[in-house]
């Protein structure tokens, strides 16, 4: 046993120099790139020297610009084309490098190499994003946030373009404009930005109660993560895996992140979102930066193409989950991200992710959602990035050799050689020839179809009430407070009592408690009844009594895995922990503290009553991190003050230090002080509740390690509301 131990930490010891040396050499090569700049003269875009890229060419010192200045048509034109349509969703991004690695094989279900393959080590790239707002809005906005993978595989590149909610808004993809457009700022004024509460929002939610799942998971803790590092993703769609003799199996894809599932609460984020609006963005660079590369596990629910209509919903319904109860989640790999872009726009910006990039032993169901979004993402490529080309970007380049007759168009990077350019030709020998599926050609699986052409949907789509209630039940008290909070700030905002009556009375048909809590809020009383059909997501034809969504049915009391107080909480990896220290502050103190706090993984950051350095009661300096009046409570996730008379003295000058203690404290975290820094706790609100669990005066390390792992001491949240901050 002794030897296995060893064995890993000697694995881990060199894991952790390789990736030592990669950064050495991403520093040395930065270097030499700077070097060759620094010795390399100017030139146009053709390699024409220039001596003078300050002045345009004019007639005469005071006279007009000239036309013929070519080197500023090529410097302005260029310039003036940096800028590339925004996506029209998931406009806001962030992205990273990794590399996905395989547990064990599931051949049985699979013949896709990254499936079958545990010797390989496949590049990854990934894109993280808001959904509503534009390039320029915050990362905290309550939204959905994408999750979008680029498997870069030896059969092919594979990309699984999810979300970190397990459904979607919409059952099929014809509703998806409506959608947006309901969701995006109202066309009128341009407002609000990257936020649903608005009245043509939830005009459309309360006449499409299909959209009720997902809009509940938007109303939790889910729609405002802590981290990307934290939150977990999810394929949406049901897809298919097919293996080697040619069998289908049903599967749902899920993202576990190793640090668990955190959020922050609402008033954190719009806090955030003034204070560091690159908070996510941030995070994620900086996590990679100090080496503490986030990571997931990738877990199948796999269902035997016999059982398909075995459930309670339909599997092709992409606003239905399969709870983990019923179909555990089968976890068969990690994806780890350890390498930041070079370039924003080269890469996350140009990255490309088409849920029709799929590779052998992967293919399609009928979900009519994933059918539209086959279409819809290739045309938006087409659109944001000019050309066909688009796969000869760098960032979405195959690892693997393409040949094929496509030729020319806009932007062609490539010089294609030969004489054909053609299917079938002698001329070239026959090539590139076709492949057979034994040498690892695609064929899509040869489903059987016998029917009429109808524009429809299938009656087993019309339950919409039962899994958002199922969502709800499983939740602790703490995360339905939030929900009943969210609804009530979001009601709040839509100015037509109509459109909050009808949302009252649709809430209702999910929780009849939730719907009063929110009502209570808003000031108006829940209908019994309402006037017009719920449900006008059918063609104008159509039967509507067929259509309407039936009484919620309780088919599983609780799944525990949608529930964020069930996630991990062992860990405190890159946890950030706010030191309120000045001059003189006890070293001995500090360093029991940030000695343990450190070896754990979390990163300390000093903040004292200015910038530049601080000194401790043994003289020593020490760089400070943030000055009190450049920073706030929110971008932290714990609060330690050691001791030192005269450094709490200092503190407690500046009552922004107050104010940032009353904050965490409000907010449920985990806040320690040492010998004299108990001072300081006595001016806030802290004082009144020293018996919380998540206030530690005098304690061991360990302790505020484990209070920190916890993310938040929710059963704070009534003494938290009391406080006036």
């Amino acid at each position: 046993m002794l030897a296995v131990k060893d064995l890993t930490l000697k694995t881990k010891t060199m894991a952790k120099r390789k990736e030592s040396k990669k950064r050495t050499k991403k520093v040395e090569d930065l270097k030499k790139f700077e070097k060759n700049i620094k010795d390399s003269d100017m030139t146009t875009n053709q390699g024409l020297k220039v001596n003078d890229t300050n002045n345009s060419l004019k007639a005469g010192e005071r006279g007009s610009t000239l036309l013929e200045d070519f080197l500023l048509r090529e410097k302005i034109t260029h310039f003036d084309h940096e800028r590339i349509p925004e996506r029209i969703v998931h406009a806001r991004g962030s992205g990273a490098h990794g590399y996905f690695e395989l547990y064990e094989s599931i051949e049985e279900f699979s013949k896709a190499g990254i499936f079958t393959d545990t010797n390989r080590k496949t590049p990854v790239f990934v894109r993280f994003s808001t959904v509503a707002g534009s390039k320029g809005s915050t990362d905290l906005a309550r939204d959905v946030r994408g999750f979008a993978v680029k498997f870069y595989t030896d059969e092919g590149t594979w990309d699984l373009v999810g979300n970190n909610m397990p459904i979607f808004f919409i059952q099929d993809a014809m509703k998806f404009p409506d959608l947006i457009h309901a969701v995006k700022p109202e066309p009128n004024n341009e407002i609000p930005q990257a936020a649903s509460a608005h009245d043509t929002f939830y005009d459309f939610v309360s006449r499409t109660t299909e959209a009720l799942h997902n809009h509940i998971w938007v109303m939790s803790d889910r729609a405002i993560p802590r981290s990307f590092r934290m939150m977990e993703g999810f394929g949406i769609h049901t897809f298919r895996l097919i293996n080697n003799k040619g069998e289908s199996h049903f599967v749902k894809f899920h993202w576990k992140p190793k640090l668990g599932v955190h959020s922050v609460t609402w008033d954190e984020a719009v806090k955030i979102s003034g204070a560091d609006s690159d908070f996510h963005r941030r995070d994620l660079w900086d996590a990679i930066e100090a080496g503490q590369f986030p990571e997931w596990e990738l877990g199948l629910q796999i269902v035997p193409e016999a059982d398909e209509h075995k459930f309670e919903f339909d599997l092709l319904d992409p606003t239905k989950l399969i709870p983990e109860e019923t179909v555990p989640v089968k976890i068969i790999g990690k994806m780890t991200l350890n390498r930041n872009p070079e370039n924003f726009f080269a890469e996350t910006e140009q990255v490309a992710f088409l849920p029709g990039h799929i590779v052998p032993g992967i293919d399609f169901t009928n979900d009519p959602l994933l059918q539209g979004r086959l279409f819809s993402y290739r045309d938006t490529q087409l659109s944001r990035l000019g050309s066909p080309n688009f796969h000869q970007i760098p960032i979405n380049r195959p690892v693997v050799e393409t040949h094929n007759n496509q030729r020319d168009g806009h932007m062609q990077m490539e010089i294609p050689k030969g004489q054909t350019a053609y299917f079938p030709n002698s001329l070239s020998g026959g090539c590139p020839h076709l492949s057979k599926m034994s040498e690892g050609a695609f064929t899509s699986y040869e489903e059987r179809i016998d029917a009429k052409k109808i524009r429809t949907r299938s009656e087993s789509f019309s339950d919409h009430y039962s899994q958002p209630a199922l969502f709800y039940r499983s939740l602790a008290d703490w995360e339905q407070q939030h929900i009943a909070d969210a609804y009530t700030f979001e009601l709040g905002k839509c100015n037509h009592k109509d459109i909050q009556e009808r949302m009252l009375w649709i809430i209702a048909q999910i929780d009849e408690s939730l719907s009063e809590k929110v009502a209570d809020g808003l000031g108006v009383k829940v209908p019994k009844k309402i006037e017009k059909p719920v449900n006008q997501a059918i063609g104008a034809d159509a039967d509507v009594s067929k259509f309407q969504p039936p009484k919620k049915k309780v088919y599983l009391e609780k799944d525990p895995a949608l529930s964020q107080d069930n996630t991990k909480f062992d860990s405190i990896v890159t946890r950030q922990i706010a030191v309120l220290v000045s001059d003189g502050f006890s070293m001995s103190d500090f360093k029991k503290m940030t000695d343990k706090l450190k070896n754990e993984g979390a990163m300390i950051k000093i903040i004292a009553p200015h910038g530049g350095t601080i000194k401790c009661d043994k003289g020593m300096e020490h760089k400070v991190d943030a000055a009190i009046a450049t920073t706030e409570s929110v971008l932290y996730d714990a609060v330690y003050i050691p001791g030192g008379k005269k450094s709490v003295d200092k503190l407690r000058e500046k009552k922004k230090f107050i104010k940032f203690i009353n904050e965490a404290f409000k907010h449920c975290k985990a806040i320690a002080a040492d010998n004299e820094g108990e001072i300081l706790l006595d001016e806030t609100y802290v004082k009144e509740y020293k018996d919380d669990e998540a206030v530690l005066i005098n304690k061991d390390s360990k302790a505020f390690v484990k209070v920190i792992s916890k993310h938040r001491n929710w059963n704070r949240m009534q003494n938290a509301e009391k406080i006036p901050v």
